[in-house]
């Protein structure tokens, strides 16, 4: 039997790393994973930038699985290739889907104000953390962030941010936690509910996503 090919993009910023605790059956499914280029200049397009990591992806009619940002990249890609199905993980399949927080961001342009260079430095900032919880995130972070380019972070909160799309793909699974503060549940339609799971749930729920992924590919 052919395997299902599933091409994995991280959340933003992040490494494939992300990935390592999704296990599915190796007799069925194979795992390609996709890294974050860095943008041709800040004027880039989404659409344009989905093309090149088109490049990537060698497969016909592959699964492609996104994770937060990444999961609206690759509803960008497959409107440029065939596939067989979209997986999002924490993620959202329309600009309507937008907490009310981050449209404010969006229309303020406050997130011109981030100061997009200290992840280029982020270890020279963790020791300024208080508290053990937010400690333990920014070594997360240290650990899973692998693009600490200000030009691609200013990018990318861009692109998020200015991402419209009206109406998702028919042939998409949404898996979503109910304990995401970012883009909080109340606001997603037509997800499969991960209990307790937050933003970061790739890593801390692997188990259960991935069981909710084998179950809807098999």
């Amino acid at each position: 039997m052919e395997k299902v090919q599933i091409y994995c993009m991280p959340g933003l910023g992040a490494s494939p790393k992300i990935f390592e605790h999704i296990s599915l059956p190796e007799e069925t499914f194979e795992l390609h994973f996709l890294e974050w280029k860095i943008p041709l200049s800040l004027d880039e397009s989404l659409e344009d930038y989905a093309k090149r990591m088109c490049e990537e992806i060698t497969h016909k009619n592959p699964v492609l699985l996104g994770v937060s940002f990444g999961g609206i990249l690759v509803q960008e890609i497959a409107k440029i290739i065939e596939v067989q199905k979209i997986i999002l993980v924490s993620s959202i399949k329309s600009h309507h889907e937008f907490p009310y927080r981050l449209k404010l961001i969006q229309i303020t342009k406050a997130y011109k104000l981030f100061p997009a260079k200290i992840v280029e430095h982020l270890e020279d900032y963790t020791k300024y953390f208080l508290g053990d919880f937010l400690k333990k995130r920014a070594e997360l972070y240290e650990m899973y962030l692998s693009v600490r380019n200000a030009d691609y972070m200013r990018w990318s909160i861009h692109q998020v941010l200015h991402w419209k799309q009206e109406n998702p793909p028919e042939n998409i699974l949404h898996i979503h936690g109910n304990d995401d503060h970012v883009f909080p549940s109340k606001h997603i339609k037509n997800f499969i509910q991960v209990d307790k799971g937050t933003h970061v749930m790739i890593l801390l729920k692997a188990k259960a996503i991935s069981k909710i992924i084998s179950k809807s590919l098999t």
